[in-house]
This record gives structure tokens, sequence and C-alpha cells, in this order.
């Protein structure tokens, strides 16, 4: 076997992990979709949980479990564990996670001081203090003892409902962080104050409680902040501290980082693509050393099998942890057991998962179009007419479409008009934070020329007159877009130069680059360049820089602009380009000529709709898809040729 130390199996407190490799907490209010009295779509949201465990997870683990619906709730529509109403939906969970060999946790949680922010009932902190101008109340010794409680009964509960571990979050700036910060816990009690022992001791009381209540079998996953990485959080020395008081108490400490309230440190604690693999692990490899009997996990930006397994041999951590990974790709472990390593869907840590889970209230992947679908693969049948289908454009639309209609059984012809598959994305292959895009689209790309299903012809343009030669029943259109070129005096200057060219040709620039447009194409080949040690500057019309429906992504690219130094000018327009720079009027309608070398535009994308309706009679039946539509993004393009694909001759017509 290739990797000997992921899929070597363990016992922990009775129970046995088959492998190394868990699936971490996913699944917040809006991710599996629940009324306020507990999970709404519970079939939908027990194939989500259950495709990890089909898939080969040593554990999988429900994220979000709220303990305390009075006071411990972090908005609404959350998922409590102290209502029996919602006693069948767990145990619908819990048994399709253990009938296929996994671990099933409820990761149980408690908001502390963030808790009720819109609710307008009280919130309880470790002290008196204030969250952005609203009070927060100290807890007393009974609610303290209350919260213990209600954190073992939600263990109690979950292991009656039919799981069979607990994770307790204690990271990220909840309730238990709260009170292990030694910058925020100022009581003079003892459950704070200067004393680790004293601000650790509610995770240790929970832990002991839950022990009580659940008995010896039932392994306490605890999850812990190995620094809070920032400048009012604790750092990896008390992180270190507070795993050590939870050793003997808690079966396994899972070792993350950072704090969901603080946006400087969000894409740390879920490692945003510009962060290096497996980041966060130098946080459990410390915690590693300093406990004696619990197991450690790390987690954070894992994709790569070589680094975790060099992890769990060098003995830095027992377990890795993942969550993206196994969104965009639940089979994981399956697929290196065996030996199916190509295979892999690598997460490209986009964000675009978390951030459509909180926009729109469904967990979706950008480059895997099953995630999120699976309740509704269940009820597919095989298409009652096969077709013979023509798809014009092979980029990532068309070649998720062609696959789709493949795998569907219809036989599939896919013609690109330039030399390769893969489209506008490939100008971004010598991106180094778009490794795993390129890896995704030359998975692809195989993945195409090795279906026998699929017909495929390069350096060949569909044309209204060639499109009939085929002979095919339905045509897809996936033509793509053309770049916008912006109507500007001197756009046609020797130094200028769309942002596709410079990202395919970075060399083109000179040392000082403005880039024209604030979106996220310019943005991130603005953090590309700066990389390689070139001056940015960006220039944006409008009020506020254009994260494309990805907020999350852009804490990220927050975060680079800032350390790299990019200049950001919002609410300035471009007048004229000359061969010293940019002459723009800014919001004060004054004039200001910013110097560069090289003028980068992206300013957008022009749909191919005349190109589009040029085809639409050739078939008797055509569809559209991706950005010859309206230029949209990853996650759009494989959802929508993913489903087209699937509709093809569903219903006989």
């Amino acid at each position: 076997m290739k990797y000997p130390h992921l899929f070597e199996p363990v016992v922990v407190a009775g129970t046995l992990f088959r492998n190394r490799i868990m699936a971490s907490p996913t699944g917040h209010r809006d991710t599996v979709g629940c009324t306020e009295h507990g999970f709404y779509h519970k079939d939908e949201n027990a194939v989500y949980y259950e495709r990890m465990a089909i898939g080969g997870a040593a554990s999988v683990t429900v994220g979000s479990c709220y303990i305390d619906r009075q006071y411990g709730d972090f908005g609404t529509f959350h998922v409590f564990l102290d209502d029996w109403f919602s006693v069948n939906c767990y145990n619908t969970l819990a048994g399709a996670v253990t009938r296929h060999g996994a671990v099933a946790s409820a990761e149980i949680i408690h908001c502390g001081l963030y808790s009720n922010r819109a609710a307008g009932t009280p919130s309880y902190g470790p002290v008196d203090m204030e969250d952005n101008g609203r009070p927060v109340y100290a807890m007393d010794e009974a609610f303290i003892e209350n919260v213990i409680e209600k954190f073992a009964d939600a263990a109690a509960f979950a292991k009656r409902c039919g799981f069979t571990m607990a994770t307790i979050h204690g990271a990220h700036g909840w309730i238990i962080s709260q009170f292990v910060n030694p910058k925020l816990n100022t009581r003079k009690d003892k459950w704070g104050g200067p004393s680790v022992e004293n601000r650790s001791r509610l995770a240790v009381e929970i832990c002991k409680a839950i022990r009580r209540k659940c008995g010896n079998n039932f392994p306490i996953d605890i999850r812990i902040s190995g620094s809070e990485c920032y400048d009012g959080g604790y750092g990896i020395d008390e992180g270190v501290a507070f795993a050590k008081q939870l050793d003997g108490y808690a079966d396994i400490i899972h070792v993350s980082a950072g704090s969901h309230e603080r946006d400087e440190v969000f894409t740390i604690t879920h490692p945003s693509m510009f962060l290096d693999e497996g980041c966060n692990s130098i946080y459990a490899a410390e915690v590693k050393k300093a406990v004696k009997t619990a197991k450690v996990v790390t987690v954070g930006a894992f994709s790569d099998p070589k680094l975790a397994e060099e992890i769990i041999a060098s003995g830095k951590a027992d377990f890795v942890a993942m969550a993206r990974q196994f969104i965009a790709d639940p089979d994981y472990p399956n697929k290196l057991r065996a030996g199916r390593e190509d295979d892999v869907i690598k997460c490209m840590r986009c964000l675009t998962c978390f951030s459509h889970t909180q926009n729109f209230g469904k967990l979706y992947c950008a480059i895997n179009p099953k995630t999120g679908r699976g309740y509704g693969e269940i009820f597919d049948v095989p298409p009652a007419r096969k077709k013979k289908i023509l798809i014009a454009g092979g980029g990532i639309g068309g070649m998720q479409a062609a696959l789709t209609c493949a795998e569907r059984g219809h036989e599939v012809i896919l013609c690109e008009r330039s030399g390769r598959l893969g489209g506008g994305l490939r100008c971004e292959e010598k991106v180094p934070f778009k490794k795993n895009l390129d890896r995704y689209l030359n998975k692809q790309e195989s993945a195409v020329s090795n279906c026998k299903s699929i017909t495929l012809h390069l350096n060949t343009e569909v044309t209204p007159e060639s499109a009939k030669s085929f002979g095919a029943d339905v045509l897809i259109a996936a033509l793509g877009a053309a770049a916008i070129k912006p109507k500007i005096k001197g756009i046609d200057g020797a130094n200028v130069f769309p942002a596709e060219e410079i990202y395919t040709a970075p060399e083109k620039a000179g040392g000082r680059v403005i880039i024209l447009g604030g979106g996220l194409v310019g943005i991130e080949l603005g953090i590309f360049l700066a990389g390689l040690g070139k001056k940015i500057t960006v220039i944006e019309m409008l009020d506020k820089l254009n994260d494309g429906g990805n907020h999350l992504h852009a804490k990220g690219t927050a975060v680079e602009i800032k350390k790299l130094g990019i200049e950001i000018n919002l609410n300035t327009k471009a007048v004229e380009i000359t061969d010293k720079g940019v002459l723009c009027e800014t919001e004060k309608k004054e004039q200001k000529l910013f110097e560069a070398d090289t003028v980068v535009y992206a300013v957008g994308q022009r749909p191919l709709h005349e190109e589009v309706s040029a085809l639409s009679g050739i078939c008797p039946e055509f569809h559209i898809l991706g950005d010859c539509v309206a230029p949209r993004n990853i996650l759009a393009a494989t959802a929508a040729a993913y489903d087209i694909g699937r509709a093809i001759g569903r219903f006989g017509v």
C-alpha cells in the first residue's frame, strides 16, 4: 500500500477508526437546510454525510450542533441537541454514517459572547464586556455549571441517537476559547485569571461531564485553536498549555487555528488558496510533543496525500482531518487506497462552498457538481432516449457536459476551436496559488480524452455549416466569452495588454503595473505579479472591489493585498493611457497621473451571444451554458453542465 500510515487502523476509547483520515465538521445551518426545530431535509442531509462514509473516511462529523437554544445560538435556523423534536433526524444522520463503517460524530457548540446577536436575547461570556456596542454579561457560577451540563446532555443525546463520538467545539473564538484567552478572561475566580488551569477548567469539566454521562467507550474529541493568530488572541504557548490540561480528559485533541470572528485570520481557520498545504500542522505538531495520552488531529488545507502520510509517519499528528477536500471529493480515501490518486479531485480552496452556503443556503462545490446534489442522484434513471450530442466549446463547462452526457450513455462529440481543452482558465496555469485548478483541468482533459463515448475534435470551430455535418440530435453551446477591451484613449498602446496575455506571459510586464479593474481577475493577477516582485496599482471605477459573489475568498485576497502592498484606488476612472502610465479622474473630479511601465485591463467579459444565436436552429434540441449566457463563475459553469447533461433524454423527448 502506497500510504501505509494513513491507512493504519487505530482504536480510541474502545472505538475502531479504520484509517487516519477524518472528515472534519461541515454543515452549518444553511449548509444542511433546517427548520427552527432541527433538520428539515433529513434524507438529503443524510446522503451528504453518507457519501463521505461511503468514500472511506475514518470518521464523519456533523458540524454546528448547538446545545442551548436560549443562550448559545449564533443565528437563526440552527440545529439543536436540546430538542427531542430532532431525534429522528439525528438518528437518520448517524445511521447513514455508521452503517458504512465510519465513526459518526456530532460537533457540539455554544457561541458564548457571540450568541444571540440578532435575537434580542442577552448574551453571556467570561466577563462583562461589549461586542460591537452590544452588552455581554459575565456568566455566574450557576450559569457556567448549566453550560457544562448542557454540553454533557447534548453528547448523551447524540449518543442516544446513534452517534459514536462527540466533538466539542473549543476553538475559533467560541465559548471555550473565550475562557482560555488570557486577554479576554480576566475573572478573579476559579474559572479565569492568569492561571491556565483556571482558564481551561470549563473545557476540562465539560469533558468530565460527558465522560460521566456517555461512558468510557465513547470517544471525546475536542477541537481547539493551537494559536488564535491575532494580537488580541492567544499564541501557541497558551495553546500547548491548554492542550496539556485537556490531556487525560479528552481522547482526541483536534488542533485548528485562528478565529471565525476576526476577518484577518478567518482564512487561517479556513486556509485560503494563498497559504501553503497543511499550513496549520505546525500547531498540531507542538501539541503532539506536549501531550501524553490524547491522540492529536491536524486540520487545514490538506489535499496532498504525501504530506498527510509524512505527518502521520513522523509522529506530528495521529490523524489528518479534511473538510473542503471531502466536499470536493468524498471518495478521497478510497481513491488513494485503490491506487487511483490521479482521479482525486483536489480542493482549490476557493471557498465557493462556504460563501455559497452563507449567501444562498446551500452547499455546492465549484469543481464537483455532484456535491450538494447527491439526494437527487438517488432517483436518477437512465435516459429514456440515448442521443447524439454535439458540444461546441471545450472549456470547463464543455468538458463537464461531455463527461456527464457520456456517463449517462449518450454519444458525445466535443469540438474545441483551440488545440487544447480547458478554455480561458488555462491562462492561469503558471499561477502558484491556482495549481489545483490547473490539476483539475488536466484531470478533466484526460478523462475526456480517454472516454470511449466521447469523440474529441481539437482545432475545430463549430459553425452553422459544420454543425449540420455532425448530424447530432442535441447541440450544447459552451463557447465562453471574450475579454472586454475598454474604450479608453491609448488602449492600443504597446505597453497595454489584456489580463489573459499577462497571466500567460508575466515576463511582458514591467516593474510597475497598473491593472484596470478591481474584480477577481484583476485582483488575483495583481497578487500573482506582486509575488513576482512587481509594484501593483489597481484602478477601479466603483466604490468597492468586486468579489464575484465569493465574499470569503475576498477575505483571503484582502490579506494578500495588504501583505504585498498592492495599492487600491476606488472611485477612480481611467481617462487616458500613455507611455508614462494612466491619467485618471479621482473621486474629487481631479486628474491624477498614475505612473507605470505596463497597463493591464481586466474589466470584464463579453458573452458571445451572436455566435451562440447562429447555432440555435441547427439541431432539434439546443442548450447553452457557461459564460456565453452571461459571465459567471466556475461553480455556475460546472453546475449548468451537470444538470443539462442529466436532463437530456430523461423524459423521452
